[in-house]
């Protein structure tokens, strides 16, 4: 019989935490790449002077001149700081309670050696968790080399964790009693090398290999990910197709004996995006092989559409659904999320969320959520 959950504490981490991935949807509206905007060459954290631009400039409904800006991002010519805050305001109709959380405040800080070489840190004083890694774009087409601790490139980063493919909700908002998502997330961070190859404008390739925190234990057993990604364009629109895969180990606790099973899971799956105009689309789907068990099979998937009604607002619509055991059908999690994203202003988000439990139509399990966050 396979195991269900994971130990208490990762849990209890992950339910609490909201990413801070960048939004990939933008790739697809306005036909460019993470790194435009992001230190990161994958995408999310601290925003390069063209990203503070974007966020200043382009995506709010009312923006301020530079000039009104009290602060600027740059501490010198090659020293800026960044920040990230998000809380939220959460309603559960299974649970019948409401709650007020802290998810994440993140102070970055990037020092840039030279035109090709950055060094990137981020601390979250919410959550005590940091990040610091090396970046070297010194091989050709502006390829590089990245040292340090970081996440892995792994599928469509949401900066949305509840999304099954990024981690799921874990109970937070519906009692299932599972684990209801992959393991790539924020805190699945590892220290090790990552080298990404640009090999012309539209296909490029990561692959990574480091220790995971959480399987300290086992430091003679890496973590490998590979991700490829294609974004042609053809007419008006700009397509996304790629996969990803990732070897690693998972530690799975049976709560009734105590024994700890440290599982050979291998990770893999596709996606897709295409973006026209004012609309997008993207979708996931993900197979991971002893996640939760000893030759078990499971898979998620995430749809996600939007459009831009005005600027500074837009209307999203997600599907994601987890399946534990392939061979079960019948057990499954899934909901639907109706949601606006309202930026009002400079660097400012409100994220409201209707959230449809869809699993089980039967129970009236439905849930709001909130989101507020503050960037620089």
């Amino acid at each position: 019989m396979r195991n269900k959950i994971f130990g208490m504490c990762i849990i209890l981490i992950v339910i609490l935490y909201q990413p801070l991935f960048s939004h990939p949807r933008y790739t697809l509206l306005y036909k460019d790449k993470c790194s435009s905007c992001h230190y990161n060459p994958t995408g999310g954290g601290m925003r390069t002077e063209d990203g503070f631009t974007f966020g200043r400039n382009v995506v709010s409904m009312f923006s301020s001149s530079g000039k009104e800006l009290l602060i600027s991002p740059k501490l010198s010519d090659n020293i800026s700081f960044g920040f990230d805050y998000r809380t939220q305001y959460l309603y559960s109709g299974e649970k019948k309670r409401s709650d007020f959380q802290d998810m994440t405040g993140s102070l970055y800080l990037n020092a840039a050696l030279s035109e090709k070489f950055d060094v990137v840190t981020r601390y979250d004083f919410v959550q005590s968790i940091w990040e610091g890694y090396a970046v070297a774009k010194i091989l050709p087409n502006n390829s590089y080399i990245k040292a340090g601790t970081f996440v892995p490139d792994f599928g469509i980063k949401l900066d949305d964790h509840t999304a099954y493919t990024r981690g799921g909700d874990f109970g937070l908002l519906f009692s299932t009693g599972s684990i209801q998502g992959l393991i790539y997330n924020p805190f699945f961070t590892i220290t090790g090398l990552e080298l990404g190859a640009n090999i012309n404008d539209l296909f490029s390739l990561t692959a990574s290999v480091g220790k995971s925190k959480f399987n300290t234990v086992f430091s003679s057993d890496p973590v490998w990910t590979t991700r490829a990604e294609l974004t042609p364009q053809i007419g008006d629109i700009q397509f996304l197709f790629g996969g990803s895969f990732s070897a690693t180990k998972t530690k799975q606790i049976d709560l009734n004996s105590g024994i700890v099973d440290i599982l050979p899971t291998n990770l893999f799956g596709g996606f897709v995006g295409a973006g026209i105009d004012r609309f997008s689309l993207m979708g996931e789907y993900d197979f991971a092989s002893d996640y939760l068990g000893r030759k078990i099979t499971s898979a998620s998937m995430m749809l996600e559409a939007s459009y831009k009604i005005i600027t500074g607002l837009d209307a999203v619509v997600r599907y994601d659904r987890f399946v534990p055991d392939i061979d079960v059908t019948d057990n499954f999690y899934s909901h639907l999320i109706l949601g606006i994203e309202f930026f009002p202003y400079n660097f400012v988000e409100i994220r409201p969320q209707f959230r449809i439990n869809m699993h089980d139509p039967n129970e009236k399990v439905n849930s709001f959520v909130l989101q507020f966050h503050f960037w620089y």
